[in-house]
């Protein structure tokens, strides 16, 4: 992978006319850009495409100021422009952000488009019902962490499917799901039956492969399934499309159950659901129903090693680089990072 990928160092811009010159201080890697590549959305010398937290240095725009941090979409960069003429690929509009809400790096995690799609695919399209029993797949990971959780609100049974017992631990007793099963296990499709004994009414799905062959056999009937990513398909170079033969496994199932399944497509949702969605999670998270775990990479040279570590499933939370430093991290959570540790934020 590290061919996929070459070093620029451009002049820093500056901002024109409705435009403003932001410097990234976190950068957010998601499954999603692998298809990006693989689809050629990315054309070869551009800066790859990724969501950003970033701080203004320079505005002509009235609404911003030197200083105030921003959700935007700078890319892969340590700088970028943002606003009028500047083409960016996104649905989600620049926002100030305040950091004495939430910690800005939320922005692009747990209070952005990671928890917006969980929510969209959880809340909005599977409408869980309490006392329903929920299976999350990649449940460690930034989306799958906040649909558990969500689903647990609501009164459900949470199974969460992850690799790693680190994971299977800090699922079942940091987020509390009431199991974990892990992919890695030669027994995985029975210790996923144990913990299902009633069936599975919503499947979130992020992995596809065997997590998701282990799942067919206990769907219910007329349960839901919400599908957001197959984790386990990135990367593979095979030109079918990974959805066509993902649907043709299961619909022997889908037939047999009667069930319900929703392509997930965030940006289907932003413009209904995006002020909905940041009102209850910020306040889940203030009363200590959501916590969230980051797996923060430290410089922007370091992006390729952390996206196919996130796509081989070395990561432990939301993936994030942080491309320079943080000014409203307190010293604690600075001298965390400087010594080499996974930055694991926990709110609640």
């Amino acid at each position: 992978m590290d061919d996929d990928f070459a070093w620029r160092e451009p002049d820093t811009p500056s901002p024109g006319p409705g435009q403003m010159l932001t410097r990234t201080l976190y950068l957010s890697l998601d499954p999603y850009q692998w298809g990006r590549l693989r689809s050629a959305l990315e054309p070869p010398g551009d800066a790859c495409h990724g969501r950003t937290v970033s701080q203004v240095i320079e505005s002509n725009l009235p609404e911003y100021a030197p200083g105030d941090f921003v959700f935007n979409t700078n890319g892969w960069q340590t700088h970028g422009l943002t606003g009028e003429g500047v083409s960016v690929f996104g649905y989600m509009s620049p926002r100030k952000l305040d950091p004495a809400t939430a910690p800005i790096s939320t922005a692009v995690g747990i209070l952005g488009m990671l928890g917006l799609t969980a929510y969209s695919g959880l809340v909005v399209q599977c409408q869980p019902r309490p006392g329903e029993t929920v299976v999350v797949s990649a449940a460690s990971g930034g989306v799958g962490q906040a649909a558990g959780q969500m689903a647990s609100i609501h009164g459900c049974r949470v199974v969460g499917i992850a690799g790693r017992e680190e994971k299977c631990a800090f699922v079942r007793d940091e987020l509390g799901f009431d199991a974990c099963v892990s992919h890695l296990s030669e027994s995985f499709a029975d210790d996923l039956a144990a913990a299902c004994p009633d069936g599975v009414d919503i499947y979130f799905e992020n992995v596809g492969g065997k997590v998701f062959e282990g799942v067919l056999p206990l769907l219910n009937r007329r349960s839901r399934i919400t599908l957001c990513g197959m984790i386990s398909q990135y990367g593979n170079t095979d030109r079918r499309d990974s959805g066509e033969a993902w649907r043709e496994a299961g619909q022997p199932y889908f037939d047999r159950q009667d069930v319900v399944v929703h392509g997930l497509a965030v940006r289907n949702f932003v413009e209904d659901y995006q002020d909905r969605f940041l009102g209850e999670m910020g306040g889940w998270i203030r009363d200590g129903l959501v916590r969230y775990r980051e797996d923060v990479w430290d410089e922007l040279e370091q992006a390729p090693a952390a996206f196919q570590a996130m796509l081989q499933g070395g990561n432990f939370g939301k993936t994030l680089v942080a491309v320079a430093d943080d000014p409203t991290l307190d010293r604690h959570l600075r001298d965390h990072r400087a010594a080499g540790n996974t930055l694991g934020a926990v709110a609640g």
